[in-house]
């Protein structure tokens, strides 16, 4: 029988609460470590994200903890062979170990043992997200977490860093989450002031709107905003479609070929979990 490190919510709190700071560090190129490091002080806890190996160069000297998320084979690094190339960046007394997070029934923890000597705790956010998240999506790391730590309510504070959810030549946004239901999320957390945000998230460009229009009411400022992106996403569904139609056939022949692609290991895994 597999046996879980599963902590209670008063031990979470207990263990985060020597802290003056959570930095949930972004895999992103938002990430102005030089700007983090100088304005926050050593008491500050920086929360890492899977392949930390995005954002660092050298390892890391402060508090840190790294998240690892669950996919149906257990956490991602575990089965992907990825964790000696992940936790070559921690070490010391600073680094509080491995966090194996799962925010749906489908994602399962992999045991301690599997974390190369590292300590692991694990951590359960399929019940806190259920109803919250948008049906037919699944949340990110960052976002579950982020949520998490403010329910926790800390005495520290909670910062965002490089949560931009925008796509780069270097790194993916997945379809599989809902980007925009989170920036949303993320940004009337900040504006509620239970979080704060750094880099990736400009000033709000209505804000200076209202001050220009005083007298004009603030749902109308809202409506006519929500107007105007709307005819500019109809505008770009019609682009959309032009281009669906100009690349039908290169898809044709990428998907007649796709079919030739060995089976990944995951693959394999749950046509052996469902026989």
């Amino acid at each position: 029988m597999k046996v879980f490190n599963v902590l209670p919510p008063d031990a979470w709190k207990t263990l985060m609460s020597h802290y003056s700071h959570i930095v949930l560090v972004a895999n992103s190129e938002a990430v102005d470590f030089q700007r983090l490091r100088s304005e926050l002080p050593h008491t500050a806890l920086y929360v890492f994200f899977n392949k930390v190996y995005k954002v660092l160069d050298e390892p890391f000297s402060g508090h840190s903890v790294l998240v690892a998320r669950s996919g149906v084979m257990g956490a991602n690094i575990v089965h992907r062979r990825e964790t000696g190339d992940v936790l070559r960046f921690f070490g010391g007394d600073d680094f509080l170990g491995v966090v194996n997070i799962r925010v749906s029934v489908e994602e399962n923890f992999s045991e301690e043992s599997r974390f190369e000597g590292a300590k692991a705790r694990h951590l359960d956010l399929t019940q806190m997200l259920a109803d919250l998240y948008p049906i037919g999506k699944i949340a990110t790391s960052g976002f579950a977490v982020a949520l998490w730590l403010a329910d926790l309510q800390l005495p520290g504070k909670i910062l965002l860093a490089g949560f931009s959810a925008k796509r780069s030549e270097k790194w993916k946004v997945f379809d599989v989450h809902d980007w925009t239901f989170e920036q949303i999320f993320l940004r009337l957390f900040a504006r509620m002031g239970s979080i704060s945000m750094m880099g990736g998230v400009d000033a709000s460009p209505y804000s200076a709107l209202a001050k220009r229009f005083p007298e004009v009411p603030p749902i109308e400022i809202t409506m006519t905003a929500a107007e105007v992106l709307s005819e500019r996403l109809d505008n770009t569904n019609s682009q959309i479609d032009r281009l669906m139609s100009l690349t039908k056939f290169i898809r044709a022949v990428d998907n007649f070929f796709r079919r030739f692609k060995p089976k990944t290991r995951k693959q394999r895994f749950l046509e052996k979990s469902k026989g």
